[in-house]
């Protein structure tokens, strides 16, 4: 399988640089998000990305934008990636729809980050061919892709979306289907100590990223990082880990729950553990 068509459901951050990506692999992309003005601020996003990469001797921007088509709804694709709100009820709807729109022999991905694949390909007709495709931000830059097998996920969808992210210069990492997978599973902990640090005044939250960063050698302080990912997206990944396990040591921190209610959601916010207006 070769999924020269791919159909991007969401135009946020994640589905902005999954759609730039698979445009640079040559693929035609349609991109669908029914929030007013969302499919033309990704493409902003993705020019603005374009630039910096072909400053670097990355593929032209226009070339890559020519192959992306704004979409009104769902549309019969190769494969689908599912790019929206981490709301496991808005997944399931979108998966349904998808089901009767896509043709019988197309794959449906997710890009969720801890809601269970088999509860998406149970909206389905299709379990076989239901697969997660977890992407990284920003995902044209970072390499990982974890691959979710669910209950009923067969080796054929397995593969071919194996060797596609190879296609696309990722790296594919296998993973189960059990809540928050692997890289939520360690690094939703993380965050959460990060922000209890802070809570219980161990640190500031420079000084704490500061030794996660130097400490660790992590790029990115986890502070920083979870800024970064959105606070409430945080929330709710440990969310649906911490109901998916039944551990109460999956939740969150009460400082991060303030956060999200006043608002304080991180860069797409313009503030969060940081100031960014």
């Amino acid at each position: 399988m070769r999924f020269p068509t791919v159909l991007v459901a969401g135009a946020g951050q994640m589905g902005a640089g999954i759609a730039q990506t698979f445009a640079t692999s040559g693929r035609r992309v349609l991109l669908f998000d029914a929030a007013p003005g969302a499919t033309g601020r990704a493409f902003e996003t993705m020019r603005r990305s374009l630039e910096k990469l072909a400053a670097k001797g990355g593929a032209d921007p226009d070339e890559v934008l020519a192959r992306v088509e704004p979409a009104d709804d769902l549309a019969p694709a190769d494969l689908l990636v599912e790019a929206v709100v981490e709301d496991e009820t808005v997944k399931v709807e979108l998966f349904g729809r998808a089901d009767a729109i896509l043709p019988p022999g197309a794959v449906l991905a997710s890009n969720t980050s801890s809601i269970p694949i088999g509860a998406l390909a149970a909206a389905t007709r299709r379990p076989a061919q239901v697969i997660g495709m977890h992407f990284f931000n920003p995902v044209p830059v970072m390499a990982l892709v974890e691959v979710v097998r669910g209950p009923e996920t067969s080796d054929a969808t397995a593969d071919a979306v194996v060797a596609l992210a190879e296609e696309l210069g990722k790296t594919p990492a296998l993973a189960n289907d059990v809540p928050g997978f692997v890289s939520n599973r360690i690094l939703m902990p993380l965050i959460n100590e990060a922000v209890w640090a802070l809570h219980d005044g161990v640190a500031d939250a420079e000084a704490i990223d500061t030794i996660a960063k130097l400490g660790f050698n992590h790029p990115l302080g986890p502070l920083a990082l979870a800024d970064l990912i959105g606070l409430d997206t945080c929330v709710a990944i440990m969310d649906v880990i911490r109901t998916g396990l039944g551990e109460e040591r999956f939740a969150p921190c009460p400082l991060l729950l303030e956060h999200v209610a006043a608002g304080r959601l991180g860069r797409k916010s313009g503030a969060g553990f940081y100031n960014y207006r």
